[in-house]
């Protein structure tokens, strides 16, 4: 019979395509790890995997099954929460995933509150660009996740967080002056640095600025606001940063901001889960301790730090 663990096993080598790597995934040896897939695979009599010298790919039968293992997995942790719940809310494991541009700043005021505000909540948080949490959140690997709404899809509800402006990152050198606030139209597209293929940041920054749909220095390949933002300090070029980031960005690196003229564009960010979840109190819970973390969080900074940060451009 097939254990719970080896499906568990499996997926991990279905999601690294590494032995090495699935093996430190789920915490055994890789021989060990090895040895369960092979035992699978004559349990099943079927190849689930096709091993050479330089890759591990997964069989079509391998797929097959991997599509049912995901299944009988996402069943059995959600037994295994409701076994561990309470009747209250925010209790217990909540595996939360939240998009790079907002992880690391809203991270580090969101778990701290959780912490203190429902010591009883074990977090578990994946970051990852929207469109992978997503398929993680309908495979019910994910709970919720954290991203820019709206999102297109029936299966999913989402509840607005808060809405989050957009200013211009330039180097504290750069030789060009740019009115404060700016227009939209005096973003030089030959410029504009955008983050990889992926990032919902890239595409919200090319609705902004229309007329760079193909004028983006994609072939640097940044993968973070920190990589795109330390291009930016170095005379590089010029992009667009959400609010949110400004404060932990500013204290790093040498930039400068310059606000857009209202109305300023935005993005919403919102916390959004499978309509078919059980977990509804919590993930309201969960939205309500996130808006407050933020409100507690901006109570203790000076109020003038933004206003301060925008007028460095002058």
């Amino acid at each position: 019979m097939i254990s719970i663990r080896q499906l568990r096993y499996f997926e991990a080598l279905a999601t690294t395509l590494h032995f090495g790597k699935a093996a430190e995934m789920v915490h055994i040896s890789q021989p060990a790890l090895s040895a369960q897939i092979m035992e699978m695979e004559k349990h099943l009599g079927v190849r689930l995997v096709e091993r050479t010298r330089s890759s591990t790919l997964l069989t079509d039968k391998g797929q097959e099954v991997l599509s049912h293992a995901r299944t009988v997995l996402a069943a059995v942790d959600r037994l295994e929460e409701a076994a561990r719940r309470s009747s209250g809310t925010l209790e217990g494991l909540l595996r939360l995933g939240i998009i790079p541009t907002v992880a690391p700043y809203l991270v580090p005021k969101m778990v701290p509150y959780l912490r203190r505000e429902h010591p009883l909540i074990e977090i578990e948080l994946k970051e990852a660009v929207t469109d992978r949490l997503l398929g993680d959140l309908a495979e019910g690997r994910l709970d919720a996740i954290i991203a820019a709404i709206p999102i297109e899809m029936d299966s999913v509800v989402a509840k607005s967080l808060f809405v989050d402006r957009f200013y211009m990152a330039m180097s504290a050198n750069d030789s060009d002056v740019l009115l404060s606030p700016m227009t939209e139209t005096e973003v030089d597209p030959d410029r504009l640095l955008l983050l990889e293929e992926g990032h919902c940041l890239r595409e919200q920054a090319l609705s902004v600025c229309k007329t760079a749909s193909k004028r983006s220095l994609v072939n640097f390949g940044a993968t973070s606001m920190t990589t795109l933002l330390q291009m930016v300090s170095n005379d590089m070029g010029m992009t667009l940063i959400p609010e949110l980031a400004i404060e932990t960005e500013t204290a790093r690196t040498p930039i400068r901001i310059v606000p857009f003229a209202d109305p300023a564009p935005s993005r919403e960010i919102g916390l959004v889960w499978r309509r078919s979840s059980p977990r509804r109190a919590d993930m309201e819970a969960l939205a309500e301790a996130i808006i407050a973390s933020r409100e507690r969080a901006s109570a203790r900074q000076p109020a003038d730090q933004l206003t301060r940060a925008a007028a460095s451009s002058l």
